[in-house]
């Protein structure tokens, strides 16, 4: 169970890699938190990604809970990915993991 900075520096060295391997997505997987109330990594992760977002540092990102066929967002990424419609967290709301689009 590592704390906030870690979770944080680690999400950075797996961008930087998945940038490195010319990767145009990754399916982040941060959990949701260990007592079911959604953890401190999962809102600092989706916060930092946000922020990301607005910085340029990445195109985009999608939060599970949103990773939807009903979601703008998520049906135009499936339109240009359709290998993500056989995803197995599509349309099931769930909050532990984030699609981040480099």
């Amino acid at each position: 169970m590592p704390q906030v900075s870690e979770a944080l520096q680690r999400l950075g060295r797996e961008l930087a890699i998945a940038r490195q391997e010319k990767m145009k997505l990754i399916k982040l997987v941060h959990g949701y938190g260990s007592t079911g109330a959604g953890g401190d990594i999962r809102i600092a992760v989706q916060k930092h990604l946000v922020e990301m977002t607005q910085n340029g540092q990445v195109r985009g990102c999608i939060f599970g809970e949103n990773w939807s066929k009903s979601d703008e967002a998520t049906w135009r990424l499936l339109q240009s990915h359709a290998e993500l419609k056989s995803d197995s967290d599509l349309g099931r709301g769930n909050r532990g993991i984030t699609i981040v689009l480099l």
